[in-house]
């Protein structure tokens, strides 16, 4: 019914949208005669901001067509490496005149509201030196009821068929919320005896043991029943699109927490926003719309998936407490001892808490301990173990030694 509503709510905005349009167009225009004057720019600004917070996003385009490597311009394409009813694998296939052996590296992004585009900046700082393959999953609202559900234990069958495809001499990258099932996926193909296991894997600001420093995402898990994640964050998909009927958490109910998380800070880059167009600030204005193009497009999560994760990882703390299960098989981490470890914290993390990652190597204790590493960035946020400067000069330098050094 909520989805309904919401669905609605939006078609009953579009004559102010209209009329928003309309303003900034007659306000903001350089060839309109009315955009000269004080006023005419608030008015612009304010139909401009109005737009921004009313609009959906879509999923954003890659925009990694190059890259650099040696001096040289070398062309990317994203092509699809194996399609599946959930998630497409996309290879970014550098055309190179002359083949390298560079390290392969599959790149798990997270299935926790954003479009895995969000690590755009990861695959840019990784394609020089490196062939990377990444998780690229799809709208639920997209997906039929034909495809039927999609619970935790299919993720880590997905990670595990990956893992296969990649194989051999591959080197598994997960960040945030996928560090459980690829670990236990890793565990599972380890415990199975399977030669196809990664070389390394690196687990960047997960939830592996969601008691250790726990935050305001860990704090409502424990303080809600798990009834109350059923009951009030699953809809049903409206009949306008693909997976009519399918039970989803709503991509726009999670970007409503995301935002609950940090309302101060939001609402002033929104009023900075305002005034940088007021100012003629382009520049500003600019890098604004860039964050929040990205920020505010989300996707539909398959409601069994986030309703076992909540369970599993936050409430129930299975793997850490040697109690998880995929399809009635142990997950038993301590059988890992050919894939080399390494995890990434920051320190300013409010989603995964310091400790929380690092927990993994208390799990894989049967990996030699020259095989096993832990780096916690100093005054680095959640993002940015991924994303921006100190992912590109401080963390992705650490993990391309580890690789090279364990391949």
């Amino acid at each position: 019914m909520l989805y309904s509503l919401y669905e609605a709510q939006h078609a009953a905005l579009q004559p102010l949208r209209l009329a928003a349009e309309l303003s900034r167009g007659w306000f903001g225009h350089p060839f309109s005669p009315l955009s000269y004057s004080y006023m005419s720019r608030g008015l612009a600004a304010g139909s401009d901001l109005f737009l921004r917070l009313t609009q959906r996003y879509e999923k954003p385009a890659w925009r990694v067509d190059y890259t650099t490597i040696g001096g040289e311009r070398v062309a990317v394409t994203a092509e699809v490496a194996l399609a599946k009813p959930f998630c497409n694998l996309i290879h970014f296939k550098r055309e190179l005149a002359t083949p390298r052996n560079d390290p392969k590296v599959l790149l798990v992004a997270p299935l926790s509201g954003h479009h895995a585009t969000l690590l755009r900046d990861t695959v840019r700082t990784m394609l020089p030196e490196h062939e990377v393959w990444v998780t690229d999953w799809i709208d639920a609202r997209m997906v039929p009821l034909a495809a039927g559900p999609f619970q935790f234990d299919d993720y880590v069958d997905y990670v595990c068929e990956w893992i296969r495809l990649l194989s051999p001499d591959l080197h598994v990258v997960s960040v945030c919320q996928p560090t459980v099932p690829v670990l236990a996926a890793v565990s599972l193909m380890a415990s199975r005896n399977e030669s196809s296991r990664p070389k390394t894997m690196v687990m960047m600001g997960g939830p592996i043991d969601a008691r250790r420093s726990p935050t305001a995402v860990n704090n409502l898990a424990t303080q809600k029943p798990f009834s109350w994640f059923e009951q009030n964050l699953i809809e049903r998909v409206p009949a306008k699109y693909p997976g009519f009927m399918r039970r989803v958490y709503p991509g726009f109910l999670q970007h409503v927490g995301f935002v609950a998380m940090n309302p101060n800070r939001h609402f002033n880059a929104h009023w900075d926003y305002y005034n940088h167009l007021l100012e003629g600030d382009g520049d500003s204005a600019e890098h604004h719309r860039r964050f929040y193009d990205e920020y505010n497009a989300v996707l539909d999560m398959p409601a069994e998936y986030y309703l076992d994760t909540v369970k599993r990882v936050f409430q129930d703390f299975a793997l850490p407490k040697g109690r998880l299960f995929v399809r009635e098989e142990l997950v038993r981490p301590q059988v890992i001892r050919h894939t080399a470890l390494l995890s990434i914290e920051g320190e300013l993390d409010d989603i995964s808490g310091t400790g929380q990652s690092e927990a993994a190597h208390a799990l894989c204790l049967n990996i030699p301990a020259g095989q096993r590493e832990h780096f916690l960035a100093p005054r680095v946020g959640h993002y940015g173990i991924f994303s921006g400067r100190r992912w590109r000069e401080t963390i992705y330098p650490l993990i391309r030694e580890f690789v090279r050094r364990h391949g």
